[in-house]
C-alpha cells in the first residue's frame, strides 16, 4: 500500500508525538497553513507558541507548509488542493473564513484547524460548537457578529448622523449573513444603510468616494481578512474622504483607525495552534469543541478623531479599553 493511500485510510492524520527521549522519530508530520491574505507575521507566531505549548516546534519535530493567497480568494482552492496532494497531516484555515470553507470542501478526511471571525455553524464548518463532528474544528473570535455593535458606537460618535456606509467584501464567506444584521439594526435605530463592495485597493477607494458623494456620515467596516490587510489603505482612505469609520479589530486603530470593537485575535491563533498540537497527540476535531472568544475590546485613536475635527464622548472614552493618543 503506497504511503499517500495508508495516510487517507487514517483521515489523513497520521499521529505522531513529539521527539521521544530515544531520539527515534518516523517522518515527521506536515502542517499545512491555508491563508486567504498575505500571511501575517504576529498571528503566525503566535500559532506556533500555541504548538510549542503542545511540545511541537517547526524543523525540530513537525514541518510546516505555507500557503498563502494573498487576498485572491479565487486561488484558494488549488492552494488547498496542493496540501491535500502533499499530503498535510492537519490542515490549519486561517485569514479569513473563507479560507476555512475552502479546505472543507478539498478535504473530508485531514483534520482541519480554523481561526476566524465567523459564525462556523452558520458556515456549515461544524455541526455545533460543542460537538463539531467531522474533520472540522477551531477558534472562532465572532467578530462578524458585531456589526450591530459597531454600528451602535459610530452612532454615539455622530449622533446627528441618519445615513451610514457599509463596506463589504463580496468574495467573503460571511458577507450575506453580516450586512443582513447591520440592515437589521439601522432599521431597529431607523437609520439608513448604503452598502458598498469591494475586494481589491482600487475598489476601496472608489467604494469610499461614493460614500462620500451620497453624504454618509460614517462608515462601518466589515469583518474581512482582506480589509484588515489593508489597514493602512482604509485609515488613508478615512483622512482622505473625512468618514468616520469603525473597524473591527485594534491592529486598524493602531495603523491609524479611527475605532475598533472586536476581540483578542493574537489569543485565538494561539489556541488554534495547541489544537493542531492535540490532534498531532491523537485527538480527534470531532471530538474538540470549538473555542470561543470571551473578552471584546474597543480601541480608539484620538489623533485620528483631531485630524477629523471630531470630539469624542465622554461616554466612549469611559468605555474604551485603550484610547491612543
Amino acid at each position: 500500500m503506497k504511503r499517500r493511500d495508508f495516510l487517507a485510510g487514517l483521515g489523513g492524520a497520521a499521529v505522531l508525538g513529539p521527539r521521544g527521549a530515544s531520539g527515534q522519530q518516523a517522518a515527521m508530520p506536515v502542517i499545512g497553513v491555508l491563508c486567504g491574505t498575505r500571511f501575517d507575521q504576529g498571528e503566525l507566531a503566535a500559532v506556533r507558541k500555541g504548538l510549542a505549548e503542545m511540545g511541537y516546534v517547526e524543523g525540530n519535530n513537525v514541518l510546516i507548509e505555507y500557503r498563502s493567497a494573498d487576498g485572491e480568494y479565487e486561488r484558494l482552492p488549488t492552494l488547498a488542493a496542493e496540501l491535500v496532494d502533499r499530503p498535510a497531516t492537519v490542515i490549519i484555515a486561517i485569514g479569513g473564513a473563507v479560507s476555512a470553507v475552502t479546505a472543507k470542501a478539498a478535504t473530508s478526511t485531514i483534520p482541519i484547524v480554523f481561526s476566524n471571525g465567523g459564525d462556523p455553524v452558520r458556515l456549515k464548518l461544524v455541526s455545533s460548537l460543542n460537538r463539531p463532528g467531522g474533520n472540522v474544528t477551531g477558534v472562532s473570535f465572532f467578530v462578524v457578529t458585531l456589526g450591530p455593535k459597531r454600528l451602535a458606537l459610530l452612532r454615539e460618535l455622530v449622533p446627528a448622523t441618519v445615513g451610514f456606509g457599509y463596506l463589504a467584501n463580496p468574495a467573503n464567506a460571511s458577507v450575506d449573513a453580516e450586512t443582513a444584521d447591520v440592515r437589521q439594526a439601522a432599521q431597529g435605530l431607523n437609520l439608513s444603510i448604503e452598502v458598498r463592495s469591494a475586494a481589491n485597493a482600487n475598489e476601496l477607494d472608489v467604494a469610499f468616494a461614493g460614500f462620500a458623494a451620497q453624504g454618509v456620515g460614517g462608515v462601518i467596516v466589515g469583518s474581512d481578512a482582506y480589509f484588515l490587510s489593508q489597514r493602512s489603505l482604509l485609515a488613508s482612505l478615512v483622512l482622505k474622504y473625512s468618514l468616520p469609520a469603525i473597524c473591527d479589530v485594534r491592529e486598524h486603530t493602531l495603523a491609524g483607525g479611527l475605532m475598533s470593537y472586536g476581540t483578542d485575535r493574537t489569543d485565538a491563533y494561539r489556541q488554534s495552534g495547541a489544537y493542531v498540537g492535540k490532534i498531532l497527540r491523537g485527538e480527534r476535531p470531532e471530538n474538540l469543541p470549538v473555542m470561543q472568544s470571551t473578552k471584546f475590546e474597543l480601541v480608539i485613536n484620538v489623533k485620528t478623531a483631531k485630524a477629523l475635527r471630531l470630539s469624542i464622548p465622554e461616554k466612549l472614552i469611559a468605555l474604551a479599553d485603550e484610547v491612543i493618543e
